[in-house]
């Protein structure tokens, strides 16, 4: 049966096996031949990144037309008017191109692992966070639509992807599971974790 890795991927490690020069890959903290990721996470993000060892299934996952849900708590800059967390429902145009509506609301902070480097506090200027959550995954989207409406991204933490979510997982930390392979007949967002 085709598995799973759920990893809650540390700010500042990259979505690669092969070494880089400046950062810590992928290799640094799984030892699972023959898993690849389905999708990417930016180096600057954290939180769920999966693997698999089922080229159907990563495709699955990656591919943008199943529009598998991503969920963001994101950290902003500020605090969102109701007008901004409504642009964001509706989808922003980011001029190359208009997201497509996702579910946005304020939420409390969360209770989560410090991050390492700390963000950039500002004094005199207050910070909330949002919870986030696309069915796209464009470069730097999150960031890009948060700073249109004028609450720049501080952190940026990815909590679920489909039904798959962080739960029980701290930073740098990952477990593997078996997927059901009836998931891979299905032909829309209808994946689920074997009980």
């Amino acid at each position: 049966m085709p598995e799973i890795i759920l990893f809650n991927k540390p700010y500042g490690v990259i979505t690669q096996f092969s070494d880089h020069p400046l950062h810590p890959t992928l290799s640094n903290h799984i030892d699972a031949p023959g898993f690849y990721p389905a999708g990417r996470l930016d180096t600057d993000s954290e939180g769920l990144l999966l693997l698999t060892d089922d080229g159907r299934l990563q495709a699955r996952i990656a591919d943008p037309q199943h529009k598998l849900p991503k969920t963001y708590w994101v950290q902003v800059e500020g605090r969102p008017s109701e007008e901004a967390l409504a642009a964001l429902r509706r989808g922003v145009d980011l001029g190359d191109f208009v997201t497509r509506p996702a579910e946005a609301a304020l939420i409390d902070p969360p209770e989560i692992w410090p991050r390492q480097p700390p963000i950039r506090v500002r004094k005199f200027i207050p910070d909330s966070w949002i919870a986030l959550t696309i069915r796209e995954g464009k470069n730097r989207q999150v960031r890009r639509m948060t700073a249109k409406v004028g609450c720049p991204t501080l952190r940026l933490i990815r909590v679920s992807i489909g039904d798959w979510t962080l739960d029980g997982l701290a930073s740098g930390q990952w477990r593997r599971e078996t997927v059901d392979p009836a998931a891979l007949a299905v032909p829309r967002n209808t994946f689920r974790k074997r009980p």
